[in-house]
């Protein structure tokens, strides 16, 4: 027996453990950095003081509005101050937080206000019709409406709720934060796009949420003050942690309510911002942004990019602009990105542009704070082998992983099952560890009994100087059962038709892998842009 076999006197206790969780990192940014810039939007600057003097004030508002420990309060909101501070104040008053995507329709906006049980729904002006409808359609009790107006837009109240800056001004701004008691405490509540049935309630904890922003600062080689541009969606996996992450350096949150190119050029030139990330969609933006748009900066700007895999072609264009690109790779149900595409200097930084670029578009490795992340066999739950040909599911198993699905213990099972988060994405694994996405399960087109991913489809079409953006699908066939067919859009002032493409792919791909079919549009997208492929699946299957 060693000599910590008797441990008497050695237990937790108030002196060492407290509840890990993000809270923590605004209670200390503003006695650390109370005069630094936190939050900007537009003309308006908010330094730390006044930052936690918001947040305290909007989770006093809440608990005076009946809100309690353990109730939801839903948001619909874009990339506005009142979000990012909702992000703070609505766990503060000990309350769940629950985002909800902007762009959904009424039916699914009211089943999620059902299904989550919301006391009380932040909105913007522009979505009071969607939250009206959603309302109208709700099967439970409604929650209280609070209108967050933005002037400066032009985006004004209606006057006919409490509106956000009253409210404010009236609360308390000495309210007694309520922390956790335990660090499995439920913080947010996420809702899967719910592409096929129902969305699926993922709930975060706590500990998840602080592992995940810490990890995430040491993945993205952070240092002290950074300026992080807010592209991804902060109902999105609640803007991928980072929102709660900035203050643990004492940087600086920017707002941007329309992401356009001209407003990321503008927020880098003048807010100096040296942080955002979005999906490969944001950096095609940028890529092929009108000259007029365009703004110089002497900085390089650092870009987390997920979502689906970045063209090799997209990368190789964007990195001389003065943007630096690390592939990362998550799913709701891991507090957005938990791997990296961890760079390896001395092997790769003098391979070819195109080899670069490819290695670059791997998911990679586990962040630092996610236990295990690898690729197994789905059945057996065995390791495939490590040799980038034999595929299999990628698992996650760590403390980034979420509580489960709220109110459906049977998916939460069936998504734990063999003790891994199965992520319902396959891939190869390579001997050195990284692992690249082959497609989603569902989107693996077979076709005369081979497997064809599409992302190898569409990382061929893009390299097209013709091509801005495309996806591609399955679209039935009577004599090889399913065939690859392409959707794509266009740069802007380019043309190319559909034969002079597929000829482009042939000449790249095995011709059981080249397109069959190439159908020109604009391709239908989420929120956080990635390309539904299911409407595009309508599409193809009705051709």
């Amino acid at each position: 027996m060693g000599w910590l076999s008797d441990e008497t006197g050695l237990e937790k206790c108030a002196a060492n453990y407290v509840p890990l969780t993000p809270l923590s990192f605004l209670k200390r940014a503003v006695r650390v950095f109370p005069d630094r810039v936190a939050l900007v939007y537009g003309q308006r600057r908010y330094t730390y003081r006044q930052y936690h003097d918001r947040v305290t004030r909007l989770a006093s508002a809440l608990a005076a509005m009946g809100v309690k420990p353990g109730d939801v309060v839903a948001t619909l909101l874009p990339n506005v101050p009142a979000q990012a501070e909702a992000t703070w104040a609505v766990p503060a008053c000990g309350a769940v937080l629950n985002t909800i995507n902007i762009r959904l329709d009424a039916n699914t906006v009211s089943y999620i206000l059902d299904h989550g049980g919301a006391k009380v729904l932040l909105v913007d002006p522009q979505f009071l019709p969607l939250a009206a409808d959603a309302l109208e359609d709700m099967e439970g009790e409604r929650p209280l409406i609070i209108e967050v107006g933005d002037d400066p837009e032009g985006v004004h109240d209606f006057g006919d709720f409490p509106e956000y800056e009253d409210i404010l001004a009236e609360a308390d701004p000495d309210f007694e934060w309520i922390l956790p008691e335990d660090e499995w405490e439920s913080l947010a509540l996420n809702y899967t796009s719910g592409t096929t049935g129902r969305p699926k309630g993922v709930v975060y904890h706590h500990r998840g949420a602080y592992l995940n922003a810490m990890g995430q600062i040491v993945s993205w080689r952070l240092v002290m003050h950074p300026v992080y541009l807010t592209i991804v969606p902060l109902f999105h996996c609640n803007g991928w942690c980072h929102t709660w992450m900035v203050p643990a350096l004492g940087g600086t949150v920017v707002c941007c309510r329309d992401i356009t190119p001209k407003a990321i050029y503008d927020a880098i030139a003048d807010e100096g911002v040296t942080h955002f990330g979005g999906a490969p969609i944001v950096m095609n933006m940028i890529v092929n942004a009108k000259d007029e748009d365009r703004r110089d900066f002497k900085h390089t700007v650092e870009v987390f990019t997920a979502g689906a895999p970045p063209a090799a072609a997209t990368l190789a264009a964007i990195e001389p602009l003065g943007f630096n690109i690390t592939h990362v790779y998550g799913l709701t149900e891991t507090y957005g990105p938990a791997t990296e595409c961890t760079w390896n200097a001395e092997a790769w930084d003098d391979l070819p542009t195109e080899e670069r670029a490819r290695m670059k578009a791997r998911q990679g490795v586990a962040m630092p704070f996610m236990e295990e992340v690898t690729v197994l066999d789905p059945k057996s739950l065995d390791q495939v082998p490590m040799d980038g040909q034999h595929q299999g599911e990628i698992m996650f198993r760590g403390n980034g992983v979420m509580k489960g699905y709220l109110k459906n213990p049977r998916a939460t099972r069936e998504s734990f099952q063999g003790g891994w988060f199965h992520s319902g994405d396959l891939a190869h694994q390579y001997d050195d560890g990284y692992f690249e996405i082959a497609d989603r399960a569902k989107d693996i087109i077979i076709s005369g009994g081979e497997n064809v991913s599409s992302v190898e489809v569409e990382g061929v079409l893009m390299h097209h100087p013709d091509v801005l953006l495309c996806a591609v699908v399955a679209k039935p066939d009577e004599k090889w059962g399913e065939v690859p067919c392409a959707f794509v859009e266009l740069k802007d002032g380019h043309s190319v038709d559909g034969d002079a493409l597929i000829a482009f792919a042939r000449e790249r791909l095995a011709g059981f892998k080249t397109p069959k079919r190439v159908v020109f549009q604009d391709l239908p997208k989420t929120s956080t842009g990635k390309i539904q492929k299911f409407e595009l699946r309508k599409i193809a299957k009705a051709l």
